[in-house]
């Protein structure tokens, strides 16, 4: 829906700039508990809605504050900000403008409200940890070959620590989900689908919350797996995917990799795109968007993949 009475904040480390539809003006103030909180209190039980950029840790405490008080927000792309900029013919840009500009989008666009789970923002965090511990664990891999002596000892014993750190927070993960009953059962069905494994399910938990409540093709579009036109007049140009979530692409990609060599689920159908001359990575984003709809369609309906078919 589109809200009438909108407050747009634009978001920094040290502070956050506001601008206020409703009063017309602007003002700014520390990005801490105890500032947003006495902003809070000066509301006076208004029907506002709050529209800020997606800035992943900076926003933090602001998302805690609302949903600690029930109100309402927008956590809208930053691409889509400045699409929305460049569509009204705002070049400038300063933190100011910005808090103005999001405050007249959440008025002029049928922006979605955001309720997020608590437990899920948990789970974001230690998924995001463990990607960053992966990563370290595989450049010091990388770096093995090219070592020795000492410097080979070093090495082997940061990944021992960083085998060590995963495991952690793994088990900090599975511990979220086993305290949390409708995370568990949505992991439960997520890993019916063949392809889809822990780490793949744990993703889509935790960065894709949406999932099993929009359509099929909003949901690719939000992972980056549906192929937009580029047609112009009797011309038409080849499809191609873009934007996107790529941490969910990336597990997608991966799960689809492993159900391409699964006689019982995808194998055949991946056969069949070779066969009619698809490229192999063709071949596998589509199996990845054919997984991402099965993954929708069961957390939807609370089933499972072998009851789908």
């Amino acid at each position: 829906m589109i809200h009438p009475d909108v407050i747009g904040c634009d978001i920094a480390k040290a502070h956050l700039d506001f601008f206020d539809s409703g009063l017309e003006r602007h003002f700014r103030i520390d990005n801490t508990p105890a500032a947003i909180s006495a902003w809070l209190d000066g509301l006076d039980g208004r029907g506002v809605h709050i529209v800020f950029e997606a800035t992943g840790r900076y926003d933090r405490q602001l998302r805690i504050a609302l949903e600690t008080r029930e109100l309402p927000y927008s956590r809208v792309n930053p691409a889509r900000a400045r699409d929305f900029a460049k569509a009204i013919g705002l070049l400038a840009k300063t933190d100011a403008i910005d808090a103005r500009l999001l405050a007249r989008m959440g008025q002029s666009l049928p922006l979605s409200t955001q309720a997020d789970d608590p437990a899920r923002h948990v789970l974001a965090r230690l998924h995001t940890r463990r990607d960053q511990l992966v990563a370290m664990r595989q450049q010091e891999r990388t770096r093995l070959h090219e070592t020795e002596g000492i410097e080979r000892d070093s090495a082997e014993s940061h990944m021992a620590w960083l085998d060590a750190e995963v495991a952690r927070i793994e088990m900090a993960c599975r511990d979220v989900l086993k305290a949390e009953k409708t995370l568990q059962e949505q992991e439960a069905r997520l890993r019916s689908i063949p392809g889809i494994g822990p780490v793949a399910a744990l993703t889509l938990i935790a960065h894709m919350p949406e999932l099993g409540n929009r359509s099929a093709k909003a949901i690719a579009a939000l992972a980056g797996l549906a192929p937009f036109n580029v047609d112009s007049g009797t011309s038409r140009g080849k499809r191609h995917i873009r934007g996107g979530r790529k941490r969910i692409r990336d597990a997608l990609y991966m799960a689809a990799l492993t159900a391409s060599r699964m006689p019982r689920a995808f194998k055949s159908h991946a056969d069949q795109m070779k066969e009619a001359g698809k490229p192999f990575k063709v071949v596998i984003i589509a199996l990845a968007r054919k997984l991402l709809a099965i993954a929708n369609a069961i957390i939807r309906d609370k089933t499972t993949f072998r009851r789908t078919t």
